[in-house]
């Protein structure tokens, strides 16, 4: 294996970071990071307990009125200074992403950290253009105009597969309208969490603004969510986990946005390039091993390209090169942890006794035995009710089902809880504009899957969750909208008033 990011120095302050500097947790535990390729532990840190959030959300109050009060012209300008520090670590952030992730390095450089470095400096423009509704005589006798304003102090929850991109998509919107923030990433994965928060500071971001707090999600996720002084929590994890999110944060009615699991649907239709549609399901279906939302998981293909797909697949899927996340040339690395691949393995080989595991289907062995590798694998002959099509693997595992009808294949496509995701493949105008009508996901691609940008919302559907990521309509989930309305008459005694004493 290649050399690995060194991260003992970096983090001997501890793994927590409240009001701007690195400080142990005082839960009295503390936890590995493993490094998934090798299955070799590179930090163990103390965990944050009740204590550590209490502090972090009393930081982040206290940082509230003066961050709140800067102009929008400030914060943009220190999220550009922010952009900037990052854009300077890029490789650093690269190195900590696949050391804890097992991402391959091309995928952290290429993908990870420069759409995180995009998205700081789109949310430092768009901190410039938080207007409300212009100003009007709507009821003729008063001024009416909208406000919007930071919530306050949000508590935020963000999983282990894209732990720096994740940060980013919950911090930004919320300190680019004004609000302070506290941020649990995932225990397993917090190196680039620490590091984003890092970069803040030296962006002159001031402390406090932005927190980070390293533990469990049982104790100090469910503290933070809970936290009387925490008035707005954003999650993105699984759909069972994100219903106990909400069972939390309505105990306090808090303002709630949840990014829940997916079940990708990729619908093939009878006269799609072929060939694109292999290529474009087996990168949909392997970015980050798997462990995407808004991975490509169960095919529909029309049954006239059904059989062609699936060999199409299983030779391209041949080709994948698993190996050192630090190689450049591996273009698939370990799953998240041991337990993840184990996970995913019983999927499949639960799926042997109704399925036919067409490729892959195991762990390799040789040198990549030490770590948490999974085979791409391609399951068909599964039937639409079977736990393959209908759960949330979050593997290297792509089921291909047929259909006829178009009909047919937009009815499979929506047959699940889940509505995160999915793409249509056609030359055909007129299906791909059904589909994307007709399909119940937040993001339809139309002949292609996976890409993201900034300026466009990332949310779902159904038991996929609600509200938005990135884009200018993440304001909505953190910003208050405030009526504000003046009399203009002058006159003392209003005509309404009638209507509670007095005569016309």
């Amino acid at each position: 294996m290649g050399n690995r990011f060194q991260v003992q120095d970096r983090f001997k302050g501890g793994a927590q970071y409240i009001d701007g500097r690195l400080r142990p947790g005082t839960s009295g535990r503390n936890h590995a990071i493993v490094d998934p390729a090798t299955g070799e532990q590179v930090l163990t840190y103390d965990l944050a307990g009740t204590d550590d959030v209490d502090a972090a959300v009393a930081a982040a109050r206290a940082a509230f009125p003066g961050w709140a009060g800067a102009t929008p012209g400030e914060r943009s300008d220190a999220l550009h200074r922010f952009a900037s520090v990052l854009a300077e670590q890029a490789e650093d952030l690269a190195q900590a992403e696949s050391l804890q992730c097992g991402k391959p390095i091309k995928l952290s450089r290429e993908f990870d950290v420069p759409g995180t470095v995009d998205n700081t400096a789109f949310f430092a423009g768009a901190a410039r253009h938080l207007q409300g509704q212009s100003a009007g005589e709507y009821s003729g006798d008063h001024t009416s105009y909208v406000r919007r304003e930071p919530i306050g102090v949000v508590g935020s929850v963000a999983p282990w597969n894209y732990p720096l991109q994740m940060a980013a998509w919950k911090v930004l919107p919320a300190i680019a309208a004004g609000n302070t923030i506290v941020l649990k990433p995932a225990e397993i994965t917090p190196l680039t969490s620490l590091m984003f928060a890092q970069a803040a500071t030296e962006a002159g971001i001031p402390d406090g603004v932005l927190n980070i707090v390293t533990g469990t999600g049982r104790e100090a996720g469910e503290h933070l969510v809970g936290h009387p002084d925490v008035a707005m929590t954003s999650f993105t994890g699984s759909t069972p986990v994100g219903k106990r999110v909400a069972e939390v944060a309505t105990a306090t009615v808090k303002r709630l946005h949840l990014e829940l699991g997916g079940k990708a649907p990729f619908v093939v239709f009878d006269d799609a390039d072929l060939e694109a549609a292999v290529h474009g399901a087996v990168a949909g279906a392997l970015i980050n091993s798997g462990q995407d939302c808004t991975a490509a998981t169960r095919v529909y293909v029309q049954r006239p390209l059904h059989d062609a797909f699936v060999a199409g697949v299983a030779d391209l899927m041949a080709t994948v090169r698993l190996g050192d996340p630090f190689d450049p040339s591996t273009d698939l690395g370990p799953l998240v942890s041991h337990a993840q691949r184990d996970r995913v393995a019983g999927f499949v080989d639960r799926a042997r006794s109704y399925a036919t595991v067409v490729t892959g289907g195991k762990a390799p062995g040789g040198d990549l035995a030490k770590g948490a590798y999974y085979l791409p694998t391609l399951i068909s002959g599964a039937a639409q009710d079977s736990e393959v099509v209908q759960s949330e693997i979050f593997g290297p595992v792509l089921v291909v089902l047929p259909f006829d009808s178009d009909d047919e294949g937009i009815a499979l496509a929506n047959d699940t809880p889940y509505g995160l995701a999915a793409s249509a493949w056609s030359r055909d105008v007129y299906r791909t504009g059904r589909a994307t009508r007709e399909i119940k996901a937040g993001c339809v691609w139309v002949n292609d899957h996976i890409p993201i940008i900034s300026e466009m919302p990332h949310g779902g559907y159904k038991a996929s969750g609600f509200g938005k990521d990135m884009s200018v309509y993440s304001f909505e989930e953190y910003t208050q909208v405030k009526h504000v309305m003046y009399d203009n008459t002058a006159v003392v005694r209003k005509d309404w008033h009638r209507t509670i004493f007095g005569d016309r």
